[in-house]
């Protein structure tokens, strides 16, 4: 019997991209579904992969999608992420990362499609109430995103009840890095992540990088964050798909370090990785901003057999830094 594909919707973009590598080095079929908003032609090695321009919102489109290629399980990227934009324009999100998704489920409902790996996140989860954070830690989230996110999770868990539909849903904490090689890495626009930012400012393609308070609780008093490598993500979703491919049942786990590392911190890393001085300004704390967003990440290491391996910020920023300084400088041509 030849072999089923997988469905990445939002393959083209900075996570579901690195985590089409990873699966094609593992000898997976791929079908990337993109519309383009934020994805890009270029992050996707187009000759091994089967590519559709289109919007998991086009329920004709996903008939056809799963009756031609009849893929054995969803991989799911494709969202709005900006948590400030999410706030002022909350239909625009909950209309794309909750709506749009049923018309894909319900195609993958009538195609008897029943593997889901959803890419999730920790804004689930709110202000936290303690640290490190486990995946029992109360789900209230403070942002349009967050929720949109946190209510497709209760669209899956009531989707198996009804259907059978097994679903792993990854929790990630900050995304961040490049794949080692430079071909593809992170290309947003705008872009709001604090690695890329504090590059940017090092090549001289922004004035200066603004800290948001440094008045916080922690060792010297800027924001903590657990920084997860993008190609870590890349390999936890592999895991996850053979767990369901075992016959698990639907879970969620968080992926990150279990460690957190200040604004400052990263900052004088990259200065060291750079060799260049990296110019700063101080601003007021921004609202919504924990002091700490840690991770526990144990349950992926019991349930799916995941760790994080690059564990040292310095290799997030080297392999980001590489990637700007690429042929590509740090952009996809499209």
């Amino acid at each position: 019997m030849p072999q089923q594909p997988l469905l990445v919707t939002g393959g083209a973009g900075y996570i579901g991209s690195h985590t089409v590598r990873h699966l094609l080095d593992q000898h997976e079929k791929i079908v990337v579904l993109d519309n383009l908003v934020f994805g890009h032609r270029g992050a996707l090695p187009m000759d091994r992969v089967t590519f559709i321009e289109g919007d998991m919102s086009d329920a004709v489109l996903m008939d056809r999608l799963f009756a031609e290629h009849k893929p054995e399980a969803v991989l799911h990227f494709a969202a709005f992420a900006y948590v400030g934009e999410s706030v002022t324009d909350p239909l625009k999100y909950y209309r794309n990362n909750l709506a749009a998704p049923l018309t894909l489920l319900e195609a993958m409902q009538r195609h008897g499609c029943k593997r889901f790996i959803f890419s999730s996140t920790c804004a689930t989860y709110g202000d936290p109430v303690r640290m490190p954070i486990d995946e029992t830690h109360p789900q209230s989230p403070v942002n349009p995103y967050g929720a949109s996110k946190w209510m497709l999770e209760r669209v899956l868990r009531d989707c198996d009840r009804a259907w059978g539909l097994k679903s792993v849903f990854l929790r990630y904490f900050n995304a961040s890095g490049c794949h080692p090689g430079g071909e593809i890495g992170e290309d947003h626009n705008p872009e709001t992540h604090l690695i890329p930012l504090v590059l940017q400012a090092a090549a001289g393609q922004r004035e200066s990088i603004t800290v948001f308070g440094t008045d916080y609780p922690t060792p010297d008093g800027t924001c903590l964050r657990d920084y997860i490598h993008v190609c870590d993500l890349a390999s936890a979703h592999a895991l996850a798909l053979k767990y369901l491919r075992d016959g698990s049942d639907t879970i969620a786990v968080n992926l990150g370090t279990g460690k957190g590392f200040s604004v400052k911190e990263i900052i004088s890393t990259a200065e060291s990785v750079t060799g260049k001085t990296i110019p700063v300004t101080y601003g007021e704390r921004r609202a919504g901003d924990p002091a700490e967003l840690v991770a526990d990440p144990a349950l992926a290491a019991e349930v799916i057999g995941w760790k994080a391996e690059h564990l040292d910020p310095r290799e997030h920023i080297e392999s980001a830094w590489n990637w700007m300084c690429g042929p590509k400088g740090g952009r996809y041509a499209d």
